[in-house]
């Protein structure tokens, strides 16, 4: 089939593909990855706001608003290009890959193990009357595919882990992503490397439960190395500046690797960890592997090692059974809590999930209220980070879009800092002394 591709691709104009990423850090290093295999074979990628033969739009199925803006993409594919080939891939794909067959425009429909093998779906770009869709079984979702992204020259998302053997009873992910499986430690820091001859500067870990990692390296359930082990391994890797943990759950961010990242020079001190619910009771309906003691003390460990860190918060509002007083415990615990931001998200009900049984649904209008209040705390908690850092020499890596005018980029521990724009600062790193927060919310400082 791969020589039908290159066929199609040597008789013809170079092909054009342009690709659109819903969702999180993982999905944007697999979404760097099957681009690269596009490449390959000689495909031109191109911006998803232009012409393309081809446009490839990798789903998310954690908000109804990213199975929403799906269809809003293929409206946009087609009115760029209206015989162009919209293929479907990702998480939605495996969950609801009969509802997206439905949808106008969409010819090819690909699940959690099919995605990677896009190039050999392609021996025919013509417009389908009716979408093709190969979407496994999720228990055969049982190999690992590694990836990373190289798009931004910034920062690179880094895959170290998949899956997850967690069944918190409001989530899709293990029936859209399988089983924890992990990337070969070798193969982690070999990648890693790779990041770094390119010149780019940051790498992000990303996966569905990084701090699993370790299990499935092999093939197996045992744990064959840990997530401290690769921390201390990627510490080793020369030519990278920094590397920032993404989201981990509490129960799994141990004490050692806390301490670790605390006398790390390229390890960062800001940490991304889901909460929830600060309501006990809540969370063992959520069916969380911890409850908000273990929460508070990790937080506090984090402070104490590291009092600059910048912690930010996963938190779900309006989950069935969420009376006011449990919502006010979630509201006090955060409001005590030393964190520096919030990711609200209200709850939807999501199909085929425990949590779509439970009673005592929260009604939509309330479901938003309370989202409204918590952003507006995640504001006040991040401006009230930001103000303690006024006054403090920190490193900055400057990004390298221009925003309005305005080039922008983040401290060690996560404080958003912008100037006017100046091309020579773009990935680089500077010294600077924050000065004060200006009216965007950014933190203006003066060179050292």
């Amino acid at each position: 089939m791969a020589e039908a591709i290159s066929s199609l691709v040597d008789l013809s104009t170079r092909k054009q593909v342009a690709f659109y990423t819903l969702g999180c850090k993982l999905n944007f290093s697999e979404t760097a990855t099957i681009a690269r295999d596009f490449s390959q074979e000689n495909f031109e990628r191109v911006d998803f706001e232009g012409f393309a033969d081809i446009y490839v739009i990798n789903t998310c199925s954690v908000t109804d608003n990213a199975d929403k803006k799906f269809k809003g993409l293929v409206k946009k594919a087609l009115q760029q290009n209206p015989k162009a080939f919209v293929a479907a891939i990702g998480c939605y794909a495996q969950l609801q890959p009969a509802e997206l067959a439905t949808i106008d425009g969409v010819d090819l429909v690909l699940g959690a193990t099919e995605k990677f093998k896009l190039t050999a779906y392609l021996n025919d770009l013509s417009k389908k009357e009716q979408s093709e869709i190969h979407a496994c079984e999720i228990d055969e979702a049982d190999f690992y595919e590694g990836g990373f992204s190289l798009g931004d020259r910034t920062r690179s998302f880094l895959k170290v882990q998949d899956g997850c053997d967690y069944k918190c009873t409001y989530c899709t992910i293990p029936k859209a992503r399988g089983i924890s499986r992990s990337d070969r430690l070798e193969n982690v820091v070999a990648n890693a490397q790779n990041i770094a001859e390119q010149g780019i500067r940051e790498i992000v870990l990303t996966g569905v439960n990084i701090g699993d990692y370790g299990k499935g390296e092999f093939g197996n359930k045992k744990h064959e190395h840990t997530f401290l082990e690769l921390v201390q391994a990627l510490d080793r890797v020369a030519g990278i500046e920094r590397i920032r943990i993404s989201s981990i759950e509490p129960n799994l961010l141990k004490h050692e690797t806390i301490d670790f990242v605390a006398g790390s020079q390229r390890f960062v001190p800001h940490f991304h960890i889901p909460l929830q619910s600060g309501s006990d009771p809540l969370l063992k309906k959520m069916k969380r592997r911890y409850l908000t003691g273990l929460y508070k003390e990790r937080v506090a460990k984090i402070k104490q090692v590291m009092p600059d860190a910048c912690i930010g918060v996963d938190v779900i509002v309006g989950f069935p059974g969420e009376t006011e007083d449990y919502f006010l415990d979630t509201f006090r615990f955060l409001e005590q809590l030393p964190i520096s931001y919030l990711h609200v998200f209200t709850y939807s009900e999501r199909p085929n999930t425990e949590a779509v049984l439970l009673q005592n649904p929260v009604p939509k209008h309330i479901r938003n209220k309370r989202s409204k209040v918590l952003r507006a705390l995640s504001a006040k908690k991040r401006h009230q980070f930001y103000e303690s850092q006024l006054g403090k020499e920190v490193s900055v890596l400057f990004e390298n879009e221009n925003k309005k005018g305005y080039i922008q980029g983040f401290s060690t521990n996560y404080v958003k800092v912008r100037a006017p724009w100046n091309p020579r600062w773009v990935n680089t790193t500077k010294k600077v002394r924050l000065t004060e927060i200006d009216e965007g919310g950014y933190v203006r400082f003066v060179l050292l």
